[in-house]
């Protein structure tokens, strides 16, 4: 609706829902409020960022958005945290939703978002939110840190006005319904066939691969035989050679993964 206001999970939401207000401003002439808060696995979403928001706009009107989804932990977490306040759909809107969780995305297919990659340098120059006791009281918000170390290096507002320059509002807007199995459905597949006791240690996408061969050295990934060649693993194969992680190309045990589902790591 006319009204719709746009909240960001920090952080790789952050800078995806600039550009959708920028788009709905482009399209509709809508000047849409975006804001963006914090929601930290296991500990929740920033309650009092939501009690805010609700001062100021109605329940009904909050959208809530995402960079992509992966095993859907995030999701749940939502869930979870906004049971409890009326009126707030918990529908999340992703750019890329490989996890078949949500059709409020502009793909299910395995796409990188900037963020995973790049970090940081695209969101802002904040870190990935905090909420420690000796940091955060009881009535603030959740907190990050400012890397103001890196304002010479910082490409924010370089990749949301690149993306901006390629808005396109003529698009047929259909995107293919859900029809296979969860992020989570998969991650499960690979704990039993791998034996491994915690799913938080399989990061399914590139952009989960990404991430993790940029900051550990893993036990193992996994291509789909079918990605073997494709150029947009490029950088997961190079990080992969530089941390010695072992690729697993036997298409017997590929095969069973859903096909957008390009790179699970086993970390």
């Amino acid at each position: 609706g006319n009204n719709v206001v746009i909240v960001s999970l920090a952080r790789a939401g952050t800078p995806l829902g600039v550009l959708v207000k920028r788009y709905i401003k482009k399209k509709y002439n809508i000047d849409c409020p975006h804001y963006s808060i914090s929601i930290i696995r296991d500990k929740g979403i920033d309650q009092n960022a939501i009690q805010y928001i609700l001062n100021h706009h109605k329940a009904n009107d909050i959208q809530f958005m995402d960079g992509w989804t992966g095993k859907g932990v995030i999701y749940q977490e939502l869930k979870k945290a906004i049971a409890g306040f009326k009126g707030i759909s918990n529908d999340l809107a992703v750019v890329a939703d490989p996890a078949g969780l949500t059709e409020l995305c502009g793909t299910h297919e395995d796409i990188i978002i900037a963020s995973s990659c790049l970090n940081c340098t695209t969101c802002g120059l904040i870190s990935r939110t905090v909420l420690r006791d000796d940091l955060i009281s009881e009535h603030d918000f959740h907190g990050s840190v400012f890397y103001q170390e890196l304002i010479d290096e910082d490409k924010t507002y370089d990749f949301i006005e690149y993306i901006e320059r390629l808005f396109r509002f003529d698009l047929d807007m259909k995107v293919d319904s859900l029809h296979f199995p969860s992020g989570l459905d998969i991650v499960n597949r690979v704990a039993e066939q791998y034996n491994v006791h915690n799913i938080n240690y399989i990061k399914p996408g590139i952009g989960e691969a990404t991430r993790v061969l940029l900051r550990r050295v893993p036990w193992k990934l996994l291509i789909n035989n079918k990605d073997k060649t494709n150029i947009e693993l490029d950088h997961i194969r190079q990080l992969a050679k530089e941390k010695t992680t072992p690729k697993n190309r036997d298409e017997r045990e590929i095969a069973g993964y859903r096909d957008v589902i390009n790179t699970i790591l086993l970390n």
